[in-house]
């Protein structure tokens, strides 16, 4: 579940007197390769009275580039965007099997287009000393760079550096302190000289509080919180650029927003030009805040929250009542298995072991509580393309005035028909006969266009098998011959029917002009 916050940064340069300044070029809106979805952004500069250009650098980030033409006072820039803190796996990519494990080589077409990102700095002792520490034996490349970048996070204590500039790596490690872009910075140094194309990142770091305190391990900030950062990104055959936070010693998730990606740290400052000399007061604020929350497991609705809702319930079922809108169930409701949610037969696999069991299961379920005096069918349902069997439709029939079907009542027998004659019991093949004739409209052909239906040989049985003719399987059977006398109907028989007891009959229903009496 997401959570949208308000992200409010403001830079403001207050000068000692009105002074020109050259063109300023402002890198603070996300990258076009940021994970994290922004809903809305916007920026507004002072003084009004400027010229502004959008471009994109080589490395697709967004450049505003701001022209001055009169002499200013003050220069306040102030970017503020909505941003969408759905959870982010750091780890939700894979790689290409050469790059599974490190160390790895890019292949020459890739080293081409990398060339800038694998620029080494110079080899000073400490420097040299801590890369010559790190193990090169072949592990998982992703395991690699999580030890790589947690034990530099635990070398190099985190501080706060107003000083311009970033530190060489020499510096860092001799300090073993450094602020977020020198960490990042030396990253990206060790990955180059392990043969691992890096480069460096600043943007915006979002942190929230969390709805519940870790069990164990550090929780995280006490109170929502936002800056500008500054971290690392690698290039990794098969999942393209991964960001690592050295300051963190984590990979980067949602709150890590990118704003500027640079082979070099001063191709990515937030904000470069020129001015005149003068005098300057310099302030900065940033602050963020929640506008929206989902309900989540954590932070369930409050008891004002569920009122309002039920509330809302209450007059949407009145407004229901009131204009007689009767709802009821349709399309295809989905039900699966509560102990094997994730098997076959629930979501690919037409049928399957529990599948017809359970489903006729809560078939009666229902009959019994919807439908006691309804009609139960099982039959075929959907046969969809690819899938070997069909699926099953469970079905179940009743009326709307509440009598009862045939058959739908448990325990009553039904009164089998006799014959008026002798008072004996119709046979079943003989109904079956009579309900098959009497579908034919036509009163004369009504004994002539019935025929009946054999069963077929039970398993095991080495008799071919034969059709209600007598014939064996495979064999043509001769076509009926038709017959007529003089003011009489047509009426079909099929030669060879031999005398046995049939399973069923069936009823041909010739075409129109085929029932029509010869002239005469």
């Amino acid at each position: 579940m997401s959570i949208h916050v308000a992200l409010n940064h403001v830079t403001h340069y207050r000068y000692d007197r009105p002074i020109m300044i050259g063109p300023q070029v402002v890198r603070l809106r996300p990258a076009p390769h940021a994970r994290t979805p922004v809903l809305a952004y916007s920026q507004r500069v002072t003084p009004a009275k400027h010229f502004v250009n959008w471009q994109q650098d080589p490395q697709s980030n967004w450049l505003a580039r701001l022209v001055f033409p009169e002499p200013v006072r003050e220069l306040k820039i102030e970017v503020d965007l909505v941003a969408e803190m759905s959870v982010i796996n750091p780890f939700d990519f894979f790689l290409e099997p050469r790059a599974d494990k490190f160390p790895f080589r890019y292949e020459e077409s890739q080293l081409h287009e990398l060339a800038p990102y694998l620029v080494r700095g110079a080899l000073s002792p400490r420097f040299k000393r801590y890369l010559d520490a790190v193990p090169r034996a072949a592990k998982p490349t992703v395991d690699f760079l999580v030890d790589l970048n947690l034990n530099l996070s635990k070398a190099i204590r985190y501080i706060v550096r107003m000083e311009p500039g970033v530190q060489t790596p020499e510096e860092t490690l001799a300090l073993a302190s450094g602020s977020c872009r020198d960490s990042g910075w030396l990253l990206v140094q060790l990955l180059r000289h392990l043969g691992v194309a890096a480069r460096f990142v600043s943007g915006y770091l979002i942190q929230l509080k969390p709805d519940v305190k870790s069990l164990d391990g550090p929780s995280g900030t006490e109170v929502d919180f936002t800056d500008l950062h500054a971290w690392c990104e690698a290039y990794l055959p098969g999942a393209g650029w991964v960001g690592l936070d050295p300051t963190s010693g984590l990979f980067a998730g949602e709150g890590h927003i990118p704003l500027a990606c640079s082979p070099e740290p001063g191709s990515a400052a937030p904000i470069s030009g020129a001015t005149e000399k003068s005098e300057v007061e310099f302030s900065h604020a940033m602050r963020v805040d929640r506008v929206w929350e989902a309900p989540r497991v954590t932070k369930p609705y409050t008891d004002e929250q569920w009122a309002a809702i039920d509330a809302l319930g209450g007059r949407v079922d009145a407004d229901l009542a009131a204009r007689d809108v009767r709802l009821t169930m349709g399309g295809e409701p989905t039900f699966v298995s509560v102990d094997d949610r994730q098997g076959a037969e629930w979501n690919t696999e037409a049928m399957g072991p529990n599948k017809r069991k359970l489903g006729y299961s809560l078939l009666k379920k229902l009959k019994e509580k919807y439908a006691k005096t309804g009609l139960l069918h099982l039959g075929q349902g959907k046969w969809y393309p690819g899938e070997q069997l069909p699926r099953w439709s469970l079905s179940c029939y009743w009326r709307k005035d509440g009598e009862p079907g045939r058959g739908a009542v448990r325990g009553r027998k039904h009164r089998q028909p006799r014959d008026r004659r002798t008072g004996s019991a119709v046979p079943a093949h003989a109904r079956a006969e009579a309900r098959a004739r009497s579908a034919i409209r036509v009163p004369g052909l009504r004994g002539h266009l019935v025929l009946p239906l054999a069963r077929a040989p039970a398993a095991g049985q080495r008799r071919p098998l034969r059709c209600a003719a007598g014939r064996p399987a495979g064999t043509r059977t001769p076509a009926p011959r038709v017959q007529a006398g003089p003011g009489q109907g047509r009426r079909v028989r099929v030669p060879g029917i031999e005398e046995q007891r049939p399973v069923g009959h069936r009823a041909l229903v010739p075409a129109r002009r085929a029932l029509l009496p010869d002239p005469g």
